[in-house]
């Protein structure tokens, strides 16, 4: 059997994507028990040119949602990246995984050649399906999961590798 685009994608994604916001309600939890503003949190950073715990949740959320409409030749929603709070980021969350998984499946299927163009650091980049989901997708997406895991452990929030893999 083998693993359709989909399969490698969509559910994935929110998997991950379930696990951050449990991540992020225990950040909340510590942060009421130990009387630490919450802003703290959110703000937090592993060094100083890095982004803060609210951008990583921001980034891992479009770069899910913008895999999963490319890839099924949808147009990428906009979300504003204007949350302040552990409420609104986990509003941002279950709104990327609704649409992720709102997308018909047949629509990402077949995805391996289409031609996926994107904009970096001003220089436009054209991948084939595969190479977009494997190579970079995927890749950035646990990049930024695994950054804001990591300021909140940081930070003493207590979190163990079961926090980050969820439930499997």
């Amino acid at each position: 059997m083998s693993i359709t685009m989909h399969t490698a994608s969509v559910p994935r994604f929110a998997h991950t994507l379930r696990s951050l916001a449990l991540i992020l309600s225990k950040a909340e939890n510590h942060a009421l028990a130990r009387k630490i503003d919450p802003a703290a949190l959110l703000g937090a950073r592993l060094f100083p040119d890095m982004f803060a715990l609210t951008r990583q949740v921001q980034i891992a959320c479009d770069t899910a949602k913008g895999a999963a409409a490319r890839l099924a030749g949808e147009e990428v929603p906009k979300h504003e990246d204007t949350e302040q709070s552990f409420s609104e980021l986990q509003q941002r969350i279950a709104k990327v995984i609704a649409f992720m998984e709102s997308l018909p499946a047949d629509r990402i299927n077949g995805s391996e050649e289409r031609s996926i163009k994107l904009t970096l650091r001003g220089e436009e980049v054209t991948f084939s399906g595969m190479q977009y989901l494997t190579g970079f997708a995927l890749p950035n997406f646990y990049f930024h999961v695994v950054t804001a895991y990591d300021i909140l452990r940081h930070n003493g929030v207590e979190l163990g590798k079961r926090d980050f893999l969820g439930k499997v």
